[in-house]
Parts: structure tokens; sequence; C-alpha cells
């Protein structure tokens, strides 16, 4: 087995070596945020859905709209508001008067890579016609049903601190979501980079560094990465001690969740942590990988009592102290 690792990571190494090139062609206007970029990346990898949650200014949007000129692909960028409706994502019928037939106007969900840009501005029917979109990776348009393009990504932001005017998304809306990302504020030094870089108002020019055919081909490699039994067993433990936390060895717990992950959070967590070893370029998964992309994957799926937020405890709590009580291979 050491040689066939070996052998892998030799592999990984040369088909991860694209990952330097979009890194830095991106950094090219995202000054740090290296966390956001790589979880980005890891989206787009494992066609993983990512919600991304922080106060405005933090060059969310920006990200994505540079990652999307980074690959040479299909990109749309939709604001939700509330007036929006479920064809203006989906498309819509259309008569034409040269056939007298209605014909399909497909609509900006037939693209690689979507903005959703303050998704929780919109209301339900329309959070419900994109993530419907996001679970089947296709949409009804009249009688005819059209397959999204491969690799179809959904790029969600959300404004955590203006709730007028805004329509939460529901937990079981939230679970299609492969990772939740908090955003944070850059560092002093970051800023001043930011200031110096963006002054003047001039953006950066991005150039076209990848294909869609390349990002396929990398997402096939991704699932050969190996994966130790044990490390397989860790993800089993972590999730199950979100739903059973005293037979797990975390009494503390008990009373503190509601519910807790589902076997989409296994999955995801073993698709996620995969990606999180390639783009460190290396061919095996390691607990680190587990921890490192852990948080992202679980705390928007482990739903706290009333007990715990009374007590100013929140599901990223929670997570933490499982991942400190559950013992690593």
């Amino acid at each position: 087995m050491a040689v066939d690792i070996a052998r892998l990571n030799e592999r990984i190494a040369e088909e991860s070596s694209f990952v330097t090139l979009l890194k830095t062609e991106i950094g090219k206007v995202i000054v740090g945020q290296g966390r956001m970029i790589d979880r980005l990346l890891i989206g787009l990898l494992t066609r993983g859905h990512i919600l991304l949650e922080g106060v405005p200014g933090l060059a969310k949007t920006l990200a994505v709209s540079t990652l999307a000129k980074a690959v040479h692909t299909a990109f749309k960028r939709i604001q939700f508001t509330p007036d929006l409706l479920p064809a203006d994502l989906i498309g819509t019928m259309v008569y034409n008067q040269k056939t007298s037939e209605f014909q399909p106007k497909k609509g900006p969900l037939f693209a690689n890579i979507i903005l959703a840009d303050e998704i929780n501005r919109a209301p339900a029917k329309v959070q419900s016609a994109l993530l419907e979109a996001m679970q089947e990776r296709q949409v009804t348009i009249g009688d005819t049903t059209w397959p999204l393009p491969d690799p179809f990504l959904v790029l969600a932001t959300q404004n955590p601190i203006e709730q007028e005017g805004t329509y939460p998304l529901p937990e079981a809306q939230v679970d299609r979501f492969m990772l939740k990302l908090k955003i944070v504020y850059p560092s002093r030094e970051e800023e001043r980079q930011i200031l110096s870089r963006m002054a003047g108002g001039v953006v950066p020019d991005v150039s076209a560094v990848m294909t869609v055919d390349k990002i396929k081909s990398a997402g096939d490699v991704v699932n050969e990465i190996y994966m130790d039994p044990k490390v397989e067993d860790y993800i089993v433990k972590l999730v199950f001690a979100t739903r059973e936390p005293k037979e797990s060895g975390l009494p503390d717990l008990e009373g503190l969740i509601e519910y807790g992950a589902s076997p989409r959070a296994t999955l995801f967590l073993t698709r996620a942590a995969r990606a999180h070893a390639f783009v460190k370029g290396r061919g095996y998964v390691t607990p680190e990988d587990i921890k490192s992309i852990g948080m992202d994957v679980l705390r928007h799926r482990v739903i706290v009592t009333y007990e715990a937020e009374a007590e100013n405890i929140t599901a990223e709590d929670v997570v933490q102290k499982v991942f400190d009580g559950i013992e690593v291979p």
C-alpha cells in the first residue's frame, strides 16, 4: 500500500498543479481570504454548492465573479429581490408569432457557475425553485425537462445582520448546500493591501487559466484519493456524535442538540475532505483534512435546542465540542 500511496501522491501533485496557478490569478484581485478561496475550489472540484455568509463589503461577490473569470466557463449573477419569480430563474414558455407555437426561453440557471446574490431576499417559492435545481440538476419548462450544464455550481451569499425584508432559508433547504462559509474581516495588513490595490477604483484584469474540461477531469481524480478505513470511521463517529452525544461519550451535549447531522453530512464531509487533500497536493486524506473542513460542512446541519439558545450556545459551539471530544485516529 505504501508504494501505491507514493504513486498516488505523485499523480495528485501533478494533477493539482493548476491550483497554485488558479490561486495566483484570483489573488490579483482578492487580498487574503485564502480559506474562502480554498473552499470555493473545493466546491468547484466536487460540484458542491456553497453558501457564503458575511457582512457587506467582504468581497464575497467579487471572489465568486473572479473565480468564474479565472475558469473559462459560463457565469451568471442573479440579484435576489422580493419581487423575483421562479420563471426569472429557470425560464418560461414564450409565444413565437412566426411559428404560432410556444417555445422555451431558458433562464439564467443554464450556466456552469451561478452567483445567487443575497439569496435570503427572495420569497420561498423562488428559493425552492433554485434549491430544486441544485438537487436535481435539471429544470422543467412547460412539458420538457432540461438538464443543467455540467458542472453546475451555485454560490449563494447572504447578509446575517440585516433581517428586514428577508426570507431566511429553512434548515431543510440550507442542508442542500455542501458548505456554509462564515466570511470574516481582513487583517490590518490585508486591509492596507486592499487600500493600495483598489483605491484607484480599477479592478485588475483576470485571465482564464482553466477550462471546464480540466475542472471535470480534476474532479474525477479527487474521487481516487485514498481514505483509510480508520478515517472513514472517524467521519461516522463525528456525525453520530451530533445525533447521539451521550452514547458517543459527550454527555455535556445531551439536551443541547435538537437535530443532528443527516447522512448527507457524512457524504459531503468525505467528498470535501478528499478535495481538501487534493488542493493541498496530497493523495490521501488525514484527520486534519476532516477537522479543517468539518466546521464548514456541519455548522448548518446541527440544530440546537431552545435551552442551548438560552445559554447562548450556538451550533458552532456544539460542533467544536464534538471535534474536541471525539478521539482522532
